[in-house]
């Protein structure tokens, strides 16, 4: 059985959800497939500014009192000061794609691009802190550099249409968004929210789940809930 998992690296509340990936994972019936939904990529991507920071701190403080996620000096009066710091989604959507197709880590860039932004403070949209990100987690810089700019522009752009075509599909519209696959390739999305802080919960519905499928409809649902701007468990793609 197959988990989508869509959402963006800007994301705080696909931050707050890591560990919820980290266990699906974990389950080795289920395979856990990323889609990147460019949140803050091309016309939605934005300078940090002090009316951004006050807008995203309440947010913050609430994903790491609801999930337990580390939240780093270093981002809160280093980065969201920084007016001089871009908010882009492309740039590491694309070093993803990169670790990716390279040796199977995108998912592990996507936990170490959050740690990055949200524990450290760093412009994860700056290709040098990408390529340093990339052999922190053991691939070749050079190598990387020029996968790097293999996906870039038409295959990021092509991967990121992709995923808002699947969100819609699901029904939501907002990060994260989990949804099954079955094996006719229906979708039915999870109300993952409720599980924030409560991995092993989490893990108990997976397995329920793949245990059967026919009986476990109860616990997904087929309708996607439309998040609210960046309302508890979710942010919304901008219009």
């Amino acid at each position: 059985m197959k988990l989508h998992y869509i959402f963006d690296p800007l994301c705080g509340w696909c931050y707050a959800v890591a560990p919820l990936v980290d266990a699906a994972r974990a389950l080795p019936e289920l395979s856990v497939t990323f889609h990147a939904g460019g949140m803050l990529a091309g016309s939605n991507r934005r300078p940090i500014t002090p009316q951004w920071r006050d807008y995203v701190m309440p947010h913050d403080e609430r994903i790491a009192a609801l999930s337990g996620q580390p939240f780093g000096a270093a981002y809160f009066e280093g980065l969201l000061r920084d007016t001089t710091a871009i908010m882009d989604s492309e740039p590491p959507i694309t070093a993803i794609l990169a670790a990716e197709a390279l040796d199977g880590r995108g998912l592990d860039m996507i936990h170490r691009l959050q740690r990055a932004h949200y524990e450290e403070g760093r412009r994860i949209a700056d290709r040098d802190v990408l390529v340093s990100l990339a052999v922190e987690l053991g691939l070749d810089a050079q190598v990387f550099t020029a996968e790097f700019e293999r996906v870039s522009g038409k295959t990021t752009h092509e991967h990121i249409a992709a995923s808002r075509s699947l969100l819609a599909r699901t029904g939501a519209r907002g990060f994260p968004t989990f949804a099954v696959e079955s094996a006719d390739g229906a979708l039915a999305v999870i109300d993952a929210g409720q599980f924030i802080g409560h991995p092993d919960t989490w893990t108990a519905l997976l397995q329920r789940v793949l245990q059967d499928e026919a009986g476990s409809r109860s616990a997904v649902q087929r309708t996607g809930q439309a998040a609210d701007d960046c309302a508890d468990g979710s942010c919304a793609l901008p219009d």
